[in-house]
């Protein structure tokens, strides 16, 4: 069997943290922009395995040094923005036509790839189903980072800050999820929560155990409502008072033996109950707007058409010849043996589900816990195996 792969030596990680560059709107999908796409999914795979060995500051301090931070931002932005602007459009056009949707599959990928990266650094620094399942993924990891990001309320610029608090409001958003909780449902009379990018079925004993999400939701409520800068600086009015004492239905025994910190937000709850805060100081403040996002909306106004006809022509509709290129690019990137390393979870043999240590030396698909596993199974994998090997046989020829 193959060894199991580790992070990139650091030469090759710098190496691709260096030519991380910002793209334009109309070349998103476009072979360069494809590259892009290539390094950050090896930086996204590298950051985690290093995360697992304990080696996570050398692509943290990469990033930064190289000021990279930045152009992720920007680059999850464009998306962003392409997905809005860009795509409704080109799904509207008659020409477009394409032999393969994959290469739109890369480009609604490429945000929750950039987005896993950033989550992962700042975790260890202290068509249509498909994009909507994407965004549900993405938001949950957008909930991640903005809990980091309300660890560091006492260091973020003051612009910054009063946009959370005031023209956001994150805390009355925060009191949202924990009342409706979008990870949470009931199906079948059973309970089930989203967890490790799946969706469990929860036992009667652990319905009121705290997942991760509830742990972050109620971590940055305590940063927003605790600390010192923020209770300055938030608007206590009636409004915003009466959504935030919702939350004390939520604090039971069970729960604030869960998380101890709890016991401050519920004196905190008790004590806004009896009492009119003060209201904010008034402040002049000189508000920092969204300088990305606007530059690249006043850039490309009024092109999104143009825009979405260029890349129906140079970009998401490539040769037989090209998407075999870029199949036999995409085989190197997301390789077997680099998915299994991530995976949470040990592979489980096809026949008895016990953990599994021997795979399919052929198409390298299925995994066995011993070979008289494998021998049984044979005739049932046998058309799919002569299938895939014949596929990987192609791709090698190329």
């Amino acid at each position: 069997m193959a060894a199991v792969p580790g992070p990139l030596p650091p030469a090759e990680a710098e190496a691709l943290v260096r030519a991380l560059q910002g793209s334009e709107l109309r070349d998103i999908g476009g072979p360069g922009w494809l590259r892009q796409h290539e390094y950050v999914e090896k930086l996204n795979m590298h950051g985690i395995l290093s995360a697992s060995e304990g080696q996570e500051q050398l692509l943290t301090e990469l990033l930064v040094t190289h000021a990279k931070i930045p152009v992720l931002i920007g680059e999850l932005i464009s998306v962003e923005i392409w997905k809005h602007k860009i795509f409704p459009v080109l799904c509207r056009l008659e020409d477009f036509k394409p032999r393969s949707t994959f290469p739109i599959y890369v480009v609604l990928h490429h945000e929750a790839s950039i987005i896993n990266l950033l989550e992962t650094v700042f975790f260890y620094k202290e068509l249509q189903k498909q994009a909507e399942m994407m965004e549900f993924e993405i938001s949950l990891k957008a909930l991640s980072v903005l809990r980091f990001i309300t660890d560091q309320v006492h260091s973020l610029p003051l612009s910054a800050l009063t946009r959370m608090l005031n023209t956001h409001n994150l805390p009355c958003l925060l009191v949202e999820l924990v009342e409706h909780c979008p990870w949470s449902c009931w199906e079948a009379g059973k309970l089930k929560k989203f967890e490790n990018g799946t969706w469990h079925v929860v036992p009667p004993e652990d319905h009121v155990k705290m997942t991760k999400l509830d742990g972050q939701v109620w971590l940055a409520l305590l940063n927003l409502l605790l600390s010192p800068e923020c209770q300055h600086k938030y608007r206590f009015d009636g409004f915003n008072k009466s959504q935030l004492l919702k939350l004390r239905a939520f604090l039971t025994d069970v729960l604030m033996d869960q998380l101890p910190n709890l016991v401050e937000m519920q004196r905190f709850l008790s004590y806004l109950a009896v009492t009119e805060p003060a209201p904010p100081k008034k402040d002049l403040i000189l508000e920092q707007v969204p300088v990305i996002r606007d530059h690249i909306l006043k850039k490309n106004s009024g092109k999104w058409e143009a825009i979405a006809k260029h890349q129906v022509k140079h970009a998401f509709s490539p040769t037989e010849e090209e998407l075999k290129l870029q199949a036999h690019r995409w085989a190197q990137t997301y390789s077997l043996d680099m998915m299994e390393a991530l995976a949470p979870d040990k592979p489980r043999c096809r026949v008895c589900g016990a953990e599994a240590a021997k795979r399919c030396s052929r198409c390298r698909n299925e995994w066995y816990c011993t070979r008289a596993c494998q021998v049984q199974h044979w005739q049932k994998h046998k058309p799919a195996c002569n299938l895939m090997a014949e596929v990987s046989r192609s791709v090698d020829d190329l």
